[in-house]
Order: structure tokens, then sequence, then C-alpha cells
């Protein structure tokens, strides 16, 4: 019974649909050449903005740091110091934003710029790992202590890139970015110079745990946000460790990603992640002499090498949204498995960095 019932059906909706093509391309026919040509046009239009949006939102590759700082120091006809490699690398991270294809998207207001939601997520996850490590250089990596004067130029270049994201004019969001890169690189260059004293950048175990503390925390929050995806049952701890906290019953409760949002956290860690790989790479090579007499390198490595992960192809035309064992993939999860264990081994890497 239910099979001829749904053969009906069909057959209703399939003359539905061609009787409104047909008397759609009747009122085409019978209107004004002008109405004809701006609707064509149109068409053309968003076509042309469909093709274009799909180029602007894949996701730039990644680049050598080492190779990059070289050719930014030979151009200003400067040598290697320590600090160039980790400084020019954020430069370089934070250029990305606006010389990639499409440029800077986050504050567009026209097509196909404004339908786009991936890329400027994944825009924002760069840019909190450039506002977290311009922080660090300004109050650890430039600093011999707690009492040291900040650096002239990363005290104006922090605040920068601290600035409103979806800044559209007056100023846009993207030309307080390019003034942070500008004091970036006035600071390179007096870090690179014959002159020691003119800039310093101090790698030392107690500032690069400075940093990965923040990192932490990030990759800890974004862990928690794309696992959501599925919903979690979730007890209240805010005060657990709390002298005299009283855990209180069937106060727990479903956290869940809307859906509309899902794709949004994947792409904000996806690009988080980005960055950095790059800012740990670079790391690597101003704190050698730190992550050897610790025997932290293989650390590092292994934590490069869990977020290099994370930006495999997505072969998938939408970030899928499948339960933890169902029949489709959960997308979601897959990132928050390799975003836990950076984590988990950024944890490993500050407790051999705090060890004497």
């Amino acid at each position: 019974m239910a099979l001829p019932k749904f053969r009906n059906l069909w057959v209703r909706g399939v003359r539905k649909a061609r009787d409104g093509y047909s008397d759609t391309q009747e009122d085409i026919a019978g209107s004004s050449l002008w109405f004809r040509v701006v609707l064509i046009v149109l068409a053309i239009y968003l076509l042309i903005a469909v093709a274009v949006g799909i180029y602007w939102s894949l996701s730039p590759g990644l680049f050598d740091v080492r190779d990059h700082a070289r050719q930014a120091l030979a151009r200003e006809q400067h040598t290697p110091a320590v600090g160039t490699v980790t400084t020019a690398t954020l430069i370089r991270v934070a250029e990305t934003l606006w010389d990639k294809p499409g440029g800077y998207l986050s504050n567009d207001i026209m097509p196909p710029g404004l339908w786009l939601d991936d890329m400027p997520n994944w825009e924002y996850g760069v840019l909190i790992q450039v506002r977290d490590m311009s922080k660090a250089m300004r109050e650890a990596f430039s600093r011999s202590q707690s009492q040291s004067r900040e650096d002239k130029d990363l005290i104006l270049a922090e605040p920068r890139f601290n600035f409103d994201n979806a800044s559209w004019i007056f100023p846009a969001s993207e030309s307080q970015y390019q003034e942070g890169a500008d004091y970036l690189r006035r600071y390179l260059h007096r870090l690179a110079d014959d002159n020691p004293q003119d800039a310093q950048f101090f790698a030392r175990a107690d500032n690069l745990n400075y940093w990965l503390s923040t990192v932490e925390t990030r990759l800890g929050n974004l862990s928690q946000r794309l696992s959501a995806s599925v919903g979690q049952q979730r007890l209240n701890i805010d005060g657990a460790g709390e002298p005299g906290f009283v855990p209180h019953q069937g106060d727990d409760g479903v956290v869940k990603t809307p859906w509309n949002e899902l794709d949004d956290v994947f792409f904000e860690a996806r690009g988080s992640a980005w960055a950095l790989i790059h800012l740990l790479k670079a790391v690597e090579v101003d704190f050698a002499d730190v992550l050897k007499n610790k025997n932290a390198e293989v650390s590092v490595q292994q934590i490069i090498r869990e977020l290099e992960a994370t930006q495999q192809t997505l072969f998938s035309p939408m970030v899928l949204n499948g339960s933890g064992f169902g029949m489709l993939a959960n997308h979601s999860l897959v990132m928050a498995s390799y975003i836990s264990r950076a984590n988990a081994a950024i944890i490993d890497l500050r407790r051999l960095l705090a060890q004497g």
C-alpha cells in the first residue's frame, strides 16, 4: 500500500515542478528585453561568485619557517640571531590573513565574502594564536625579568592584533593588523642588527612555558567545543578542588554545539592548528638549546605531528556530524582527537620544562 502511494506523490510532484518550469519559461519569454538581460547577468554573476567563493575558501598551505626567516633577513642584509625565526614566522602568519586568496574576509560586506563563514572562522583561529604569541613576546620573550622594561615596538604591536576582527572601516581590521606586523618588523630589524642591546629575545625555559600555558588552555577549549558536536552530559565541576565544594545532584546538563555552528568551530580549530604548527617549528629553532638540555625536542616534534594531521584535505563538501559510532563520519570528533593529543603532549612538555 505504501509503494503506490509514494509513487503517486512522486508523479504529482514531478508534474507540478514541470508545470512551474514551463510557466517560468513563458513568463521570461514574454518579459521585456531589459529584464532578460538583467536576469542573465545576475545568473552569470551568481555562478562566478560561487566559483570565486569556493576558491577563496581554500586554506593556505604550510611554509618552511627556516627558509622564510633566512629570506627575510637576507633582504635586510642581517644575520640570524636568537628570536629572529620566531619573529619572522609570526609576521608571516599574520600577513597570511590578508595575503591569501580573497584577502581578509571576516569583515567583508559584499558577496562572495559576505556569504562565506568557514574562512572567516579559520582567520579567527589564526588571529587568536597571533594575539597570544605577540602577548608572550611583549611580556616574556623580550624581557629578562618581571621588572624589565617592555620593548618599545612590541608595546605597539600587541594591541593592534587585539583590535575587533570584524571592523569594516574607520579603521578596517586588516589595517590595524598590518600596523602590528610593521611594528614586529621593526623589532625584527633591531633584533638582527649589530647592536646586541637594541632589542632582546630571551630563549629561556620559563618564557617558553609561559607561552605554552596559554596554548594549552586554547587547545583544551577547542577540544571541548569540538567534542560537543554530538552532545555531552557534563557535571558541574566549576568548584571542584575548592574547600567546602559539594556537588549538587541533578545539576548536570547536555552541552551540544548547534548544528549551524559545527563548521565554525571546526574551521576555527583548523586555523588555530595551522598557525601553531608554524609557531612551534619556529620555537623549535630559537629554543633549541633549552629543548636539548631538557631532552624535549621529540616532545615538540610530536606536538607538531599531531597538529599537522589536522590539516589533511577535507574531501566532504560539508563538515559531517555523525554520531560517535554511527554510519557517518564525525569530522569534529576526528579534529578533537588530534587537538586533544597535541594538548596532552603540551602538558607533558611543560612538565619537562618546569623540572630543574
